[in-house]
C-alpha cells in the first residue's frame, strides 16, 4: 500500500519535468451537472497524457546499475511515448513493446521520443507474458504501466496537485478518475484519502472492459477478454496486483460508461473547454455527464489525455482538431 509520503516523494523527483496542468472550468458543465466541476487538464502534460509522471518517478528512483541495459514496458501509447521520455532523461535507451492496433499518432510519438518499438497482435498475446519474456531476454528494466507502486506513486501527483491548487475554494466532495490497470486511480484515491478522507473518489471504465467493477464486487482480481471499446488507453483485462490492494481499501466505486457517452463527452469537452481529448482522457468526465452518480458541491474530473489521430478524432467527433480552439 502506498501512501501520501510517496506521492509527494514523487512529486520532488519528477518536478521541473513534467508540467503542473491546469485546472479547467466551465459554468456549462457546472449547469449540467449541478456542481462546480474542476478539471484537470493532464492531456495538456508533456506528451499528451498523465503517464510521464509514473514512468518518470519509476526511472529516477532507479540506480545507474538497474538502468544499465535500458527500459522495456508495454503500452498501447501513452506509456510507451512517456518510457521513452523518461529514459532520455536517464541517458538510456527503452523497448517498447505496442499493439499492431495502437493509433498511428501514438507510436510515432514514441519513435520520436526515441523509442525502440516492437509490436503485437493484442488479441492473441499476452501482454504481460511478453514483457516479462523480452525484459528476461534483453536484461532491460520493466518500468510497468500501473503494477508497480513508484508508478502509482507517480500518477498519484495528479490529485495531489489538483487538491492542492483547488483547495482555497473548499473541499472537493467527489473525485472522478479514469482506470484501465488501476495505476492512477489507485495513486489519486491515496492522495485524495490523506488530503481530504470525506472525497468520494469514483473510478470510471468502459462498460464493454469492466474488469476492475467486476473484481471489486468478487473481492478478487477478475480477468476478462480483451475489450472491444473506442478507449484504447482502457483495454487492460485485469487489474494490476499492487493497484487492486488500493482501490479495494480507497476506491469508493466504479461507474461505467458506453463508448457512445464517452464520444458525447469528447464532443462537450470540444464545445466548452476547447480540449481535443482521446477516448480514455474523457471516460471520467463522461461519468459525470452521464448522471449515475449524484454529485454537489465540487467534484474534480481527471481528463487523463488527448493523443488521438485526427481522422480518428473527426470520425468519432464530427470535427477536425484543428477546429478546436476555444471553449464557446
Amino acid at each position: 500500500m502506498i501512501g501520501l509520503e510517496d506521492v509527494r516523494a514523487a512529486a520532488g523527483r519528477i518536478e521541473g519535468h513534467v508540467v503542473r496542468t491546469p485546472v479547467l472550468h466551465s459554468p456549462a458543465i457546472d449547469e449540467a451537472v449541478g456542481a462546480e466541476v474542476l478539471l484537470k487538464a493532464e492531456h495538456l502534460q508533456v506528451g499528451g497524457a498523465f503517464k510521464l509522471r509514473g514512468a518518470l518517478n519509476n526511472a529516477l528512483a532507479r540506480s545507474p546499475h538497474d538502468l544499465r541495459h535500458g527500459l522495456v514496458a508495454v503500452s498501447s501509447g501513452n506509456h510507451a511515448q512517456a518510457v521513452a521520455r523518461a529514459a532520455a532523461i536517464r541517458g538510456t535507451t527503452a523497448l517498447l513493446l505496442m499493439p499492431e492496433d495502437a493509433p498511428e499518432s501514438k507510436r510515432a510519438a514514441t519513435l520520436v521520443a526515441g523509442g525502440l518499438v516492437e509490436t503485437f497482435d493484442r488479441y492473441s498475446t499476452d501482454r504481460e507474458a511478453l514483457l516479462a519474456e523480452r525484459a528476461r531476454a534483453t536484461g532491460r528494466l520493466v518500468v510497468h504501466p500501473y503494477d508497480d507502486p513508484l508508478t502509482m506513486a507517480g500518477q498519484g501527483t495528479v490529485a495531489l496537485e489538483l487538491l492542492e491548487d483547488v483547495a482555497p475554494g473548499g473541499p472537493v466532495d467527489d473525485l472522478f478518475v479514469p482506470v484501465g490497470g488501476g495505476g492512477l486511480a489507485a495513486g489519486c484515491a491515496t492522495a485524495a484519502a490523506a488530503l481530504l478522507p470525506g472525497c468520494r473518489v469514483h473510478g470510471v471504465e468502459p462498460a464493454a472492459g469492466d474488469d476492475v467493477r467486476r473484481s471489486l464486487a468478487a473481492g478478487e482480481r477478475v480477468t476478462i477478454e480483451v475489450p472491444r471499446t473506442i478507449a484504447d488507453g482502457q483495454q487492460t483485462t485485469s487489474p494490476g496486483v499492487h493497484p487492486f490492494e488500493v482501490l479495494q481499501a480507497r476506491l469508493t466505486d466504479v461507474v461505467t460508461v458506453s463508448d457512445e457517452e464517452i464520444v458525447a463527452a469528447m464532443r462537450m469537452a470540444a464545445r466548452h473547454l476547447g480540449a481535443v481529448l482521446e477516448p480514455s482522457g474523457a471516460c471520467a468526465l463522461a461519468a459525470l455527464l452521464t448522471g449515475r452518480v449524484r454529485v454537489g458541491g465540487r467534484v474534480g474530473v481527471v481528463l487523463s489525455g488527448g493523443n488521438v489521430d485526427a481522422a480518428r478524432y473527426r470520425d468519432l467527433v464530427g470535427l477536425d482538431p484543428a477546429e478546436v480552439t476555444r471553449p464557446d
